[in-house]
């Protein structure tokens, strides 16, 4: 199952992808989600969403339920949205604000530090249970970066840092770029889900090359020319794509008069960055808005993909604010990609794609991406 040789010795001008049944077997399907998403941290909202005590998150991740609630203390944590007594779905609400985590099948109730603290009619055990740390909720690892929020499954996770800070040094060369878009003071203004009929690594592909862009991104090539080449910035270090001269902003008309983000210098202005965090997120920066991508693979052929456009909450609060124009340049982008990937995924599993496709030299940057899946799941050398 392994990758042609020249993708794993780097040689030749011309590399294999991965075969065909990379992206239709539900057993590799079913390994990628053990080795790499039960194993890596994963990006599931926004801090500013649960800043205060007692305020909640629900989200679906890894096909358990989570439950994302901040302290009395002020903690953030994250648990497993089950009920300890028999299973029941403690929150089912998307977002809310609570003093207590309380079961709505049999009134168990739990305190936002995951604690059992109340079994009703449970006299003969009621001691055995409270406070027990065996009955608690159980916690799952949970830390925040630039203002968002990541999860880990693996029981013992590798720092936060270093499997994100990581890859922004890869991209920038340094964290001082990255860190001057205050992604933690900004707020989501508008968000959208694309049900994808595509392996998520197709998705990743696509994002990572800008081979296609001249072939469907009239938009994109129009804001940003040096993508009609099809040599995108975002595999090149500290590298971002200028503006078109007759462009005032990054939109789909062109027009737009709000400042930078509060933390730019003058040299970010009118430039565009894009960025793959592996395994599963994009991040884009923009001179006065950010906009993330996150997948969540569901299937070996379905994937949903979330994506947040980030604005300034003090632009957001002017009445005349109206983030559309921003959001129409991208959300075209993305069906044009979501589209193309589902071209791709109609044949993975043709006679034609069963030795895998092919990468030219401008695409060569993508083999470390098929080299991280291989090694992941325990294929590099098969």
């Amino acid at each position: 199952m392994a990758m042609d040789q020249t993708v794993i010795n780097g040689k030749g001008k011309i590399r294999s992808t991965l075969k065909g049944e990379f992206y239709t077997s539900p057993v590799i399907f079913d390994l990628e989600k053990k080795e790499i998403f039960s194993k890596s941290w994963l990006f599931v909202g926004y801090e500013y969403e649960v800043a205060d005590p007692g305020q909640y998150l629900t989200t679906k991740v890894q096909g358990e339920n989570i439950l994302i609630v901040r302290g009395k203390d002020h903690v953030l944590r994250a648990f497993l949205n089950a009920c300890r007594h028999r299973g029941a779905t403690l929150c089912s609400e998307s977002s809310g604000k609570t003093g207590i985590i309380r079961c709505p099948y049999h009134s168990w109730s739990y305190g936002l530090d995951g604690s059992l603290r109340g079994v009703p009619k449970s006299s003969e055990c009621h001691e055995e249970l409270v406070n027990n740390d065996t009955y608690g909720l159980e916690e799952v690892h949970l830390q925040t970066w630039h203002g968002m929020i990541w999860l880990n499954f693996s029981e013992n996770p590798e720092s936060l840092e270093q499997q994100l800070d990581t890859q922004i040094m890869e991209r920038f060369g340094e964290l001082e770029t990255f860190a001057r878009y205050q992604i933690p003071t900004l707020r989501v203004a508008h968000s959208k889900e694309y049900d994808v009929k595509a392996n998520w690594k197709i998705i990743v592909e696509n994002f990572q090359e800008c081979y296609h862009c001249s072939a469907i991104h009239p938009e994109l090539t129009a804001a940003l020319p040096e993508f009609k080449s099809g040599i995108g910035t975002q595999n090149q270090v500290g590298l971002g794509a200028s503006f078109n001269e007759n462009l005032e902003a990054f939109s789909i008309s062109g027009k737009g008069n709000r400042p930078m983000l509060k933390g730019l210098l003058p040299e970010d202005d009118r430039l565009y960055f894009g960025m793959t965090i592996i395994p599963h997120v994009f991040i884009n920066l923009t001179p006065d808005h950010v906009i993330t991508h996150r997948i969540i693979p569901i299937s070996e052929d379905r994937s949903i993909v979330i994506c947040d456009w980030l604005f300034d909450p003090e632009e957001m609060a002017k009445p005349d604010f109206d983030p559309m124009d921003a959001v129409e340049l991208f959300h075209r982008v993305n069906e044009q990609d979501f589209e193309a990937c589902q071209w791709c995924q109609e044949n993975m599993g043709s006679r034609a794609y069963k030795n895998g496709g092919i990468l030219v030299p401008i695409e060569h940057h993508v083999s470390k991406f098929y080299d991280y899946v291989l090694e992941s799941i325990g294929m590099k050398d098969a």
